[in-house]
């Protein structure tokens, strides 16, 4: 069963790096850069909105022939998954959402502050900003430093229309309509998704489990990647789905740029 991973708002595919030895002898693991993050192209004649995201999404569907899979989005990525799923529901066997919530960000990442950052400093020191933000307490320097070079990556107009985006999405209405078994993942320390978002999500979506991560902001399965994919794998297992694998197989994994 393929696993596709699809990260958030000017982040990358790297951000799934932990979860590749951990599935990917097992599954097809496939982690997507969205346009205009990490190593993917960034025309400026296209839009970077959700909406563009789940057609992107659909296209690797397509290209890599893959009928049915579980969708694991991080934070935008998360709402780009739930919007995928409402869209293409024969498309998605299973659902697990990480720091995510039904209707935008949380408030220390409000569309309009966001925006002033990248008016005043720049997108790099905004988005940068951002991350110093985002992780729990434990955090190490390294894998901070590791965050904020990666949203480096991303320019101003890609980040301008994606939060603006983001903003404005609301699957509140709709989210009784996700019938697929959802794993609902959410740090304790996260302030840039808070925890009552996940609960949203797990109250409202019919066939949904929530697990809160201790010692974890806002990117549990970086900042406490045993728990993360231990919890991962007990959802796979309970939903019919092969398990992580053994340290002996030999691990097979895409990293897929749209």
């Amino acid at each position: 069963m393929p696993l596709v991973f699809v990260h958030g708002f000017t982040t990358t595919a790297e951000f799934w790096r932990e979860q590749v030895e951990a599935f990917s002898a097992r599954h097809q693991v496939v982690r997507i850069n969205l346009p205009g993050h990490g190593r993917s192209p960034r025309p400026e004649d296209r839009s970077y909105t959700i909406e563009a995201f789940v057609e992107d999404v659909l296209k690797v569907h397509r290209a890599l022939a893959i009928d049915s899979a579980v969708l694991v989005g991080l934070s935008m990525g998360g709402t780009v998954a739930q919007n995928f799923t409402l869209s293409y529901p024969e498309r998605v066997r299973a659902l697990v959402l990480v720091g995510a919530t039904p209707h935008g960000l949380g408030a220390d990442v409000n569309v309009d502050n966001v925006l002033k950052a990248i008016d005043d400093l720049g997108v790099v020191a905004a988005s940068q900003q951002v991350i110093e933000r985002s992780f729990g307490s434990v955090a190490s320097p390294a894998l901070i430093d590791f965050a904020k070079n990666e949203v480096a990556q991303t320019p101003a107009f890609v980040a301008r229309q994606a939060i603006t985006s983001l903003n404005a999405s609301d699957s509140r209405a709709r989210l009784g309509e996700i019938r697929v078994p959802t794993l609902v993942v959410v740090g304790e320390e996260d302030i840039i998704t808070p925890p009552s978002e996940s609960q949203t999500l797990a109250n409202n979506i019919p066939n949904s489990q929530l697990h809160s991560l201790r010692w974890a902001g806002h990117f549990p399965m970086l900042e406490q990647p045993e728990t993360f994919n231990r919890l991962l794998g007990d959802f796979l297992a309970r939903h019919g789905l092969p398990p992580p694998r053994l340290r002996e197989e030999a691990p097979s994994n895409l990293q897929q740029n749209v």
